[in-house]
């Protein structure tokens, strides 16, 4: 855990920071700061509106009897992407944009899906169900 946090608030920053002062010694500091403006507001954008159109997919399934389990991951991810756009760094945009691609997403569902299985089969989460 300790070294999740330490590349989560250390070395990405760090390779943030990197990125941008390159890109800036390339394209000059005007441009990197409104390169990473724009990101950030389409980014918003994006996640805005794909966000609203998986709960409308939510909405649909709750009124219709059906366990909306896929769109609620959905929703996270989006939710995830957007706080990433808007964090400054050329990395943090990639990777919220990927999470905004419903191919990617699909992928790393399946990959959640199978994780949270392997932990139910070896017994690192325990689910109580109640009937």
């Amino acid at each position: 855990m300790l070294w999740k946090l330490l590349v989560a608030f250390t070395i990405i920053p760090i390779i943030e920071l990197y990125g941008l002062i390159e890109v800036g010694s390339v394209i000059g500091t005007p441009a990197t700061v409104a390169l990473v403006i724009i990101t950030g507001f389409a980014g918003a954008y994006l996640a805005r509106l794909q966000g609203s159109q998986t709960m409308l997919r939510v909405r649909n399934n709750l009124q219709q009897g059906i366990v909306p389990t896929n769109e609620l991951m959905d929703a996270l991810m989006i939710f995830i992407a957007g706080i990433v756009l808007i964090t400054p760094g050329f990395l943090t945009d990639a990777c919220g944009l990927l999470l905004l691609l419903p191919l990617t997403r699909r992928y790393l569902k399946v990959y959640i899906k199978k994780k949270i299985n392997q932990w139910i089969t070896t017994h690192e989460i325990h689910i109580n169900r109640y009937q």
